[in-house]
């Protein structure tokens, strides 16, 4: 760790570096991200994209009197470094560890939590309304990213600043990347503001302050780009396009800053998001305007590591890798599949054979392994930025004409167009197939993309069928078989690899609602008999307690439900009869899930056979290391399951068992 990296503790020690000092501490932070997530990896690109940016905010600002909100917060590892958490910076998205977002109860520092993009223009207007009310004096700045502005949200807040409040401050760090390169007519329009000749009313004022700054003349003269000096502050980053490329706005001029001028913000940039003395006297400026103010900054994702600019989408979030090379370990051999890989193949192998089937990801073609269906059939793609709700109502449209859309979106985003899951495609009854990425655990993020609800959340919906493959051939099933309904489809699966199952070439038709008997009762003269139903690859850990429970005496049937929603009533009345005792299995919350609806099964034909639901806890659950890890610490293990029957059950039964209380 370097001499100025020591130095800083705390953002007041931000404040008494000069100005070469703060050079200086820009690349040590920058050395530090690198060779500090080399372990176990994280947000590298976005974080090296926002170094002079975190250092400047804190060099002006004064946290945690001033509020920073960060959309998405991804690119805080910075800012966590700044206020008193570089001791513990490299335990980031590891057990016990910090949390690789901002998170409230990590520090004061951290004023609002996030992990889903499009939050933070809402979030830090209701501070400043807040703020009004109390007559306090504090600054309330955003940061929010090009990404943001492909979200809905984000103009619901803009559209409601101006009225709001006097004081604001916004900052655009635009990057021209989400994960994925952005898309859309925001983003040309963002391309536009930073290559074109504009005037910005504030020009003048701007300029005169930042002359009578030390070296601010020295820094204005550096960061002009056109006469119009303000409006061309760039430096040389190298993400914006041509000038011959540029269309005109219809309104007497080429991208100007009509966007946010409209909704009342005053526009200061493009400037450089890697000059640091331009950055601190940027920001010196917003503190005195009196008006809600956007400051455009540009920056380079990855800056300062050559892998990372090479590779800017892999480099957005990844494992571990080498920090010399930024070579990620190669795949075991013999390992199986990632689910992801799976259903981008499927994808490109039912698109090959059906147009009426088409993908739509919202900004995430290498999460969800769309790109292989972008790479292979490009007219069968979409990727509409991250724009859940467009995409879920994008899709519905499509399947009023005739078209079978596979919304690709993880579980946890998903939750983000609930309403036009109900609205537009349940209640209309529209073939929209969504495949949840992520349904169970997102071990190293936690709480904000673990996929532990959307059993919930989608069952209680009319219309809607529901799936979960237990393993990689039955999600070809699966998904083949949604293809050929004329009814919304969900079909969940976990992050990680797949269970090494063969996969046929060419799919079969899965009945609706029909589970799959995976072992029968063996009969065993006296034995208690169990009944475990593992709901998708949870099916893995049913076999292993099966396996153990036989081994001390019990009788055991295992059912694969396949469903859960419809449940096959059939299948699962008749085992709840048989049985002494019923153990549902799920990677997602006991409240509302599939165990839930056993219950409900059964209670309804009158069969009061005890139900144990081995399931995750009525809480949000946090980050760690491993999945492994995380359902040891919860008890969503073969030991638990296993000590749960044997400590209600003996082996052998002295009477008959008739009933028992549900649980």
């Amino acid at each position: 760790m370097s001499r100025y990296l020591e130095m800083v503790d705390h953002p007041s020690h931000v404040k008494k570096l000069t100005p070469e000092q703060l050079t200086e501490l820009a690349a040590d932070i920058r050395q530090e991200l690198i060779e500090g997530l080399a372990k176990s990896g994280g947000h590298l690109g976005p974080n090296l994209g926002v170094v002079e940016l975190s250092i400047a905010l804190h060099r002006v600002f004064e946290t945690p009197r001033d509020k920073f909100v960060w959309d998405v917060s991804h690119q805080v590892y910075v800012h966590k470094i700044l206020t008193g958490r570089r001791d513990r910076f490299r335990t980031i998205r590891t057990t016990d560890g910090l949390n690789g977002f901002a998170l409230r109860t990590e520090s004061d520092h951290d004023c609002y939590g996030a992990g889903h993009a499009g939050t933070a223009l809402s979030a830090a207007l209701g501070m400043c309304a807040a703020r009004d009310q109390k007559k306090t004096d504090e600054n309330v700045v955003c940061i929010f990213g090009d990404a943001a502005l492909t979200n809905g949200i984000s103009f619901e807040a803009l559209n409601n600043i101006k009225c709001t409040t006097k004081r604001f401050i916004g900052i655009l760090n635009d990057n021209e990347w989400s994960i994925a390169k952005n898309v859309g007519a925001v983003a040309e329009y963002l391309g536009k503001l930073t290559a074109s000749p504009r005037y910005n009313r504030l020009a003048r004022e701007f300029t005169n302050w930042l002359k009578r700054l030390p070296r601010g003349e020295q820094v204005a003269m550096l960061g002009a780009k056109t006469e119009e000096a303000l409006k061309g502050i760039v430096g040389s980053v190298a993400l914006e396009p041509a000038h011959n490329q540029l269309d005109a706005d219809g309104r007497g001029g080429h991208g100007s800053a009509l966007l946010f001028e409209e909704f009342g913000l005053r526009y200061l940039g493009p400037i450089d998001g890697h000059n640091l003395p331009l950055l601190v006297s940027t920001l010196e400026f917003a503190k005195t305007c009196h008006g809600p103010v956007v400051i455009h900054v540009l920056t380079q994702k990855g800056k300062g590591y050559e892998a990372a600019l090479k590779h800017p989408e892999k480099f957005h979030g990844l494992g571990a890798y080498d920090a010399a090379t930024g070579q990620t370990p190669p795949p075991k051999a013999g390992a199986a599949p990632m689910w992801q890989e799976v259903f981008g193949r499927t994808m490109v192998k039912l698109c090959q054979k059906d147009k009426s089937v088409v993908g739509i990801t919202a900004a995430m073609p290498s999460g969800t392994s769309l790109k292989l269906l972008e790479q292979a059939v490009p007219g069968q793609y979409y990727d509409v930025g991250i724009a859940e709700e467009h995409a879920v109502i994008f899709a519905a449209g499509m399947a009023t004409m005739g078209f079978h859309p596979v919304v690709a979106i993880y579980s946890t985003f998903l939750q983000r167009a609930y309403d036009c899951i109900h609205h537009d495609v349940c209640l209309q009854d529209l073939p929209v197939i969504f495949c949840m990425d992520r349904a169970g655990l997102s071990a190293n993020d936690g709480p904000t993309h673990h996929g532990l609800f959307d059993i919930a959340y989608l069952r209680c919906l009319p219309q809607i069928i529901g799936m979960a493959p237990a393993d990689e051939d039955e999600l070809q099933d699966m998904m083949f078989t949604a293809t050929l309904q004329q009814h919304p489809v969900a079909i969940r699966y976990p992050r990680g690899n797949a269970e090494g199952v063969p996969i046929k070439d060419q799919p079969d038709v899965v009945g609706i609602g029909q589970a799959k008997v995976d072992s029968q009762f063996e009969s065993r003269p006296g034995a208690t008999k169990v009944a475990l139903f593992g709901l998708g690859p949870m099916r893995t850990l049913a076999r292993e307690a099966a396996r153990r429970l036989r081994a001390e005496g019990y009788d055991v049937a295992v059912v694969n439900p396949r469903f859960f929603k419809p449940l096959d009533t059939g299948i699962h009345r008749f085992f709840g009869e048989a049985a002494d005792l019923v153990a549902t299995l799920e990677d997602h919350v006991a409240m509302g899930g599939y165990g839930s609806a056993v219950l409900e099964c059964l209670s309804e034909a009158g069969i009061r056979t005890p139900v144990f639901r081995l399931a995750w806890p009525d809480q949000f659950i946090e980050h760690a290391s491993s999945v492994d890890y995380l359902r040891q610490k919860h008890g969503l293990t073969v030991d638990r399951l296993v000590a749960e029957v044997t400590a209600r059950l003996p082996a052998t039964r002295a009477t008959s068992v008739t009933g028992g209380a549900q649980g």
